[in-house]
């Protein structure tokens, strides 16, 4: 039997207690690096399913099933959930005010314990070690770095390939894949502009800060616009502009909140380069009696798959779901801090897309082109993947990927 392409068999079972936890999980999600009730529900399972069960960056777990010589295999699940009040409406929604698993971080959680399991079950049919890894925090982009912080690349066995997916809001059923980048690389910058404060009435013996910030924000404008070459990707976002307390005070300082999102590492370096130029330019210009101060943070590095390992996981989904299941996805805007672990053992990794909007909804909201108005994307407090199929999906998609590296040859 070709065990590489019967991840279906015993899937189904599996579900029988995945969605129980799914909804246990949902229903009480924690935040980045306080995941301590889902952490301990992950060491539980892995610990009686056989997993050597270690721990790294105070919440995160790693389950590893050393079954023989063979490859190695690292599959990654992201724990946390966010500041968000759900709004879904679900029997099963969030229990906890203000925290909301609303980018399905618990079917990732479920999911991959169901290929762990499924794994452990049938150890006679393949051979290598399995390396089950749930991270904390990857909404704050800290999570994969506290891990490797605390010891990961010495304190599990070093794996060959490394594989992650993400439920996403695209047709529930469906699998999207593609080489190279997948999602961009994320940086967020806080900017400080520094001014003369004076009464309101007396604007000649200031410098104004919030005149400062508001030619600066038009500037920056023209960093995409105009700076980066056309049908390059790139974002640059103001997200916040603050200054001031009281309408007759002039402040004297200013800060900006600015998120950038790249596909090109050079692209990353010319706007960072364009950014500071055009800030600097802006406050010499208004005589700024300071210079002003970058802080970068919440950087997410680039997940860009690696070609011939795709093309082994592609070929792998198409075998389990069949290829009108299986689809090349367009690079995602949004960012990971994934890759930061395959890159710390030189390792290539896979990463693809799980769809959760039933299919004849997404169908009905593309032919009317209300896609975005319709379809509530992740992080949105009204975001709930269809559990039947995406949990099936994701944990099958796990179990296939795993094995086509971990199969026993014949012979």
């Amino acid at each position: 039997m070709d065990f590489a392409n019967s991840a279906a068999d015993g899937i189904e079972q599996e579900l029988d207690w995945q969605v129980p936890l799914y909804e246990q999980l949902h229903r009480n999600p924690e935040l980045g690096l306080a995941e301590h009730q889902t952490s301990a529900a992950v060491a539980a399972k892995l610990a009686a399913w056989g997993f050597d069960v270690r721990h790294f960056g105070g919440t995160g777990v790693v389950g590893v099933l050393a079954n023989g010589p063979g490859p190695g295999v690292l599959a990654r699940a992201d724990m946390d959930a966010l500041p968000v009040t759900e709004a879904t409406g679900a029997r099963y929604a969030s229990a906890v005010p203000g925290v909301m698993h609303a980018c399905a971080h618990d079917i990732h959680v479920v999911a991959l314990l169901g290929a762990a399991k499924y794994l452990a079950d049938r150890r006679d049919a393949w051979r290598g070690t399995y390396t089950a890894l749930f991270q904390p925090a990857e909404e704050t982009a800290a999570g994969s770095q506290a891990m490797l912080d605390d010891g990961l690349a010495a304190g599990i066995p070093r794996p060959d390939i490394a594989l992650a997916q993400h439920v996403m809001p695209t047709e529930a059923g469906t699998i999207g894949t593609t080489p190279g980048p997948v999602l961009s690389a994320g940086d967020s910058v806080r900017i400080t502009v520094h001014g003369r404060g004076a009464h309101g009435s007396m604007p000649h013996k200031s410098v104004d800060p919030v005149v400062l910030a508001a030619s600066i924000v038009l500037r920056l404008q023209t960093v995409v616009s105009r700076e980066t070459i056309p049908g390059e990707f790139a974002v640059l976002t103001v997200g916040s502009v603050s200054a001031g307390a009281t309408a007759n005070i002039i402040p004297d300082r200013a800060e900006l909140l600015l998120n950038l999102r790249t596909y090109d590492l050079a692209v990353r370096a010319a706007m960072v380069a364009a950014i500071e130029r055009i800030v600097r330019g802006e406050c010499a210009a208004a005589g700024s009696p300071q210079e002003p101060e970058f802080e970068y943070y919440d950087q997410y590095p680039l997940t860009s798959n690696d070609a011939e390992a795709n093309a082994r996981v592609t070929a792998a989904f198409t075998r389990t779901f069949g290829a009108d299941a299986v689809y090349r996805t367009a690079p995602q805007t949004a960012s990971e801090d994934f890759s930061r672990i395959p890159d710390a053992f030189g390792i290539p990794y896979v990463y693809w897309i799980v769809g959760s909007v039933p299919p004849e909804t997404y169908r009905r909201a593309v032919a009317n082109g209300t896609v975005d108005a319709d379809i509530p994307a992740n992080h949105s407090p009204s975001f709930l993947p269809a559990v039947d199929p995406t949990l099936r999906m994701a944990t099958r998609a796990q179990a296939a990927a795993a094995l086509a590296y971990l199969a026993a040859q014949p012979g």
